[in-house]
């Protein structure tokens, strides 16, 4: 009994579960905002592949419309409403 108790009032013993503790849950850096960061790495992680996505689909779009005549009649018609002098275009707008 008395080994024990003097293990448990051991002042290392008891200085490394202090700092441990204040590591865990005080410190700025503590358990909880690390979870937090790492959740936020995650979400920039996403949100980087689905913007390179993005710009491998818009390269496509771009190659496409410079060297494809018919595309670019195509998106011209589409985006900006243009229409040729011999066509009526009416335009629906939906609610």
């Amino acid at each position: 009994m008395k080994k024990i108790f003097r293990i448990l009032t051991n002042k290392f013993l008891l200085t490394g579960i202090a700092f441990a503790m204040w590591m865990i849950y005080f410190d700025q850096n503590n358990w909880s905002a690390q979870d937090e960061r790492k959740e936020q790495i995650r979400e920039i992680d996403r949100n980087i592949a689905y913007l390179n996505a993005e710009i491998t689909r818009m390269e496509q779009d771009y190659h496409n419309l410079t060297t494809n005549p018919e595309r670019l009649e195509q998106y011209a018609r589409e985006k900006y409403k243009m229409k040729r002098d011999s066509e009526d275009l009416y335009v629906f707008d939906q609610p």
